[in-house]
């Protein structure tokens, strides 16, 4: 999301100095990079197994959705949505809906993350190599580059990607348009539900759910 943020001053002032926009960026992003790092080394090299998600499913009689830990490769927390007793085929449709762009908001970042994160240590690397320098110093300690040396990878890895990001945005604005009307659908639902005195069981719609 860090990239996002310094992307966004480079839209605005395409103009300004690259080490003003470092010195703010490379502080926050140094920190959420750290993360980052320890995802990339962590990840499976298969490219189509990187995202995966936890198969835990809750107890059928739970009545809450449940939210795990960061996700150590997208680091978002994962949703499990809870599934009410006699689920009406709105409710049922809009479940799915969430749960899908749970699961392909986390795909996007995971993915995102791990090559940002590989593409970084690449740079650090060659640069270091152009330097006649190791990856670690005299005491083991990893050699780092300048905030300067930094901000070009930022920009140059924010440019890169900037098509795919602005597709992103659109499919997120999309999806989220999409699950509102369908909240909106099913409080109305609920509300002529409870005028009319009809119970979930006898609810017209009903059906299986899955």
């Amino acid at each position: 999301l860090e990239i996002i943020r310094v992307y966004s001053l480079l839209l605005l002032d395409p103009h300004k100095d690259i080490d003003q926009l470092s010195l703010r960026a490379y502080s926050r992003a140094r920190s959420s990079c750290r993360g980052h790092q320890q995802s990339a080394s962590q990840a499976p090299k298969h490219p189509a197994k990187r995202a995966e998600r936890t198969e835990f499913r809750p107890a059928a009689t739970s009545k809450y959705d449940w939210i795990g830990p960061p996700d150590r490769l997208s680091n978002l927390r994962p949703i499990i949505y809870h599934i009410p007793e006699h689920e009406t085929p709105q409710e049922r449709k809009l479940r799915h809906l969430r749960q899908e762009t749970e699961d392909w908001n986390h795909e996007f970042w995971a993915n995102q993350n791990f090559t940002f994160s590989k593409e970084k240590e690449e740079y650090v690397r060659s640069q270091l190599s152009a330097k006649g320098l190791s990856e670690r110093d005299d005491d083991g300690r990893k050699r780092t580059l300048s905030i300067e040396e930094m901000a070009v990878f930022y920009k140059h890895f924010l440019d890169k990607n900037i098509a795919r990001h602005a597709n992103y945005n659109r499919e997120w604005y999309r999806r989220n348009f999409t699950i509102t009307l369908l909240m909106a659908r099913v409080a109305l639902d609920n509300t002529w539900r409870t005028l009319t005195g009809q119970t979930r069981g006898t609810a017209r719609g009903k059906g299986k759910t899955t």
